[in-house]
């Protein structure tokens, strides 16, 4: 079973609110994730591929950027995981927003939105990888002081 290793930005505003992407993609239910990705060769370490990725997916820059956690999501296709990062927004651009998510129309829409840290708002989500939607629900309270 292969393992593919990926980042996840769990970003917050100066209002610490989080920062997430609502997703809808054509024949899927509506779903919610936050910023992040794989692991690319070129990438230097997993903090690089953290800020690559918001770049991508935000147009954003982002600071005291801090490791939460580990997860490691099992599915019939391999082990995917992810490694968690707590960081702040600096800035973001969405006319910097580049990559095939964006010149895809079947890919559907990311959304971004920011939602205040209110673990039975978020538990309401459809948040994917369940597994995150999970350690998000059980610590989202305490992220401004484990960010920073």
């Amino acid at each position: 079973m292969p393992v593919v290793l990926s980042v996840r930005a769990v970003l917050l505003d100066d209002d610490d609110r989080l920062v997430l992407f609502r997703r809808t993609v054509p024949g899927k239910e509506l779903y919610w994730s936050i910023p992040g990705g794989h692991v690319e060769p070129e990438d230097a370490s997993l903090e690089h591929t953290l800020h690559r990725e918001v770049m991508e997916e935000l147009g954003a820059v982002v600071s005291a950027v801090t490791p939460l956690t580990t997860l490691e999501c099992v599915r019939d296709e391999g082990v995917k995981t992810q490694h968690v990062y707590g960081c702040r927004l600096v800035s973001m651009d969405p006319a910097l927003r580049c990559g095939p998510e964006f010149d895809d129309p079947a890919r559907g829409h990311y959304e971004v939105m920011r939602l205040p840290l209110d673990p039975a708002a978020l538990s309401a989500l459809n948040l994917v990888p369940p597994e995150l939607g999970a350690y998000l629900a059980d610590t989202v309270t305490r992220l401004p002081a484990l960010i920073g």
